[in-house]
């Protein structure tokens, strides 16, 4: 490779890295612009590798998609596409991926390039984008939204959940690397300051997934490997399997009192919800009923012999569970390419040392339990979380092994 085109290389890099650890900070000052951001990103790293590698580039790029795990995701991709075949309404669907699928495509870029290519004072910079991320949500806050409404933003509570999801993902990984370095009193500031944030917030999910996230790293840096990965495995299987019988579990089961502390996450309309897209899925239980038809799923033919109040409850735009809108959307088959490639990233997992394995566990705690109770399954801006996360975590793993090991 010539000396100009090295130097090209690094400044992309250089560049790419910038932008990856400024995420938190843009998702505190606009909440939607993380797929923006981890898309500009990518390009960077992708540029960077490009200018080094030349022709290579496609083969470096493709090469883990040729193992089993790049294989089975390969495929429950594929049985996406297929499933737009079926949609009723092939317009919506094809629009649900052509936000979801640049956003993915970008975060895979991430995860490979990232790790390989970036300068060793990115996570550094990353942390401390995202303390100061944090400090900024917490102090928004407390100051009741007076920095929102100085910068003439909305000024409502709920509009820091995405941010505080994403630095929910991002925080384990980031602490996992500085605690590589020798950093542990960073590690544990950085750790508190985004659990500050997260439980200063209204975000239920956040709060859900903060707690999963520190019990299973917890269990998985104490205990035997095996232990952390059957609690994993269990997790996993539990999250697919009971997603089409959520709603009748808890309608059945989940006490009057739990309703009334709940109230502020309308847990009874969620319920309601769940119990009326498990029973869609019984509607069409094999093959779904279309890719990204959860924005009028009241519509689809799997809900025409659904109870008109059952119907209603499909209005709301996805069901508020990323497992049960794969088995509405994609069915039975969906729902198994989806847990295949989960057991297969878990499988990859087991075989970090002890430290990335509890922060790898930690992270799939934290995305299962928000996957479990928020948001839909292809939003651009929880895809972009994800692959900035394992970006992270790549990183942590690449600068070597924990220092207590």
């Amino acid at each position: 490779m010539r000396i100009g085109a090295a130097g090209a290389a690094a400044r992309l890099d250089a560049a790419g890295t910038v932008v990856l650890a400024l995420v938190p900070v843009a998702l505190a000052l606009a909440n939607r612009s993380s797929p923006l951001v981890v898309g500009i990103a990518a390009l960077l790293f992708l540029a960077g590798t490009v200018a080094e590698r030349g022709a290579e580039t496609l083969r470096f790029v493709l090469r883990p998609l040729a193992s089993p795990l790049g294989l089975a995701a390969l495929a429950f991709l594929g049985w996406c596409l297929a499933a737009v075949l079926w949609s009723p309404f092939p317009g919506l669907s094809a629009r649900t991926l052509s936000e979801f699928a640049p956003t993915l495509l970008a975060a895979y870029l991430l995860a490979r390039l990232a790790p390989v290519r970036m300068p060793g004072w990115g996570p550094a910079l990353a942390a401390a984008g995202l303390a100061a991320a944090c400090l900024f949500v917490v102090a928004s806050l407390a100051l009741d939204l007076a920095p929102q409404r100085a910068l003439g933003q909305r000024t409502a509570l709920f509009m820091f959940n995405r941010p505080l999801l994403t630095f929910l993902l991002l925080a384990g990984p980031l602490a996992a690397w500085l605690v590589l370095r020798g950093r542990r009193l960073s590690a544990f500031a950085l750790l508190a300051v985004t659990a500050l944030a997260v439980l200063r917030s209204i975000s239920g999910a956040a709060a859900l997934g903060l707690l999963a996230g520190a019990g299973l790293f917890a269990i998985a840096r104490l205990s035997p490997k095996r232990a952390g990965l059957a609690l994993a495995g269990l997790t996993l299987g539990l999250a697919f399997a009971l997603a089409p019988v959520e709603g009748d579990i808890l309608a059945r089961f989940m006490p009057e009192a739990a309703h009334e502390r709940l109230t502020q996450s309308s847990s009874r309309a969620r319920v309601a919800i769940a119990q009326s897209f498990g029973a869609a899925v019984a509607q069409a239980p094999l093959a779904g009923s279309g890719y990204g038809t959860g924005a009028r799923f009241a519509e689809v033919p799997a809900a025409a012999g659904l109870e008109p109040e059952m119907r209603a409850m499909l209005a709301v735009g996805h069901p508020h569970n990323s497992f049960l809108q794969i088995w509405a959307e994609l069915g039975l088959v969906g729902a198994v390419l989806g847990s295949l490639a989960a057991f297969l990233a878990l499988r990859a997992a087991a075989t970090l040392p002890r430290g990335l394995f509890a922060t790898a566990l930690g992270l799939l705690g934290a995305a299962v339990a928000v996957m479990f109770v928020e948001h839909g399954a292809w939003q651009a801006w929880w895809t972009a979380g994800l692959g900035a996360a394992l970006a992270w975590l790549r990183t942590a793993l690449a600068a070597g092994p924990i220092q207590s090991e």
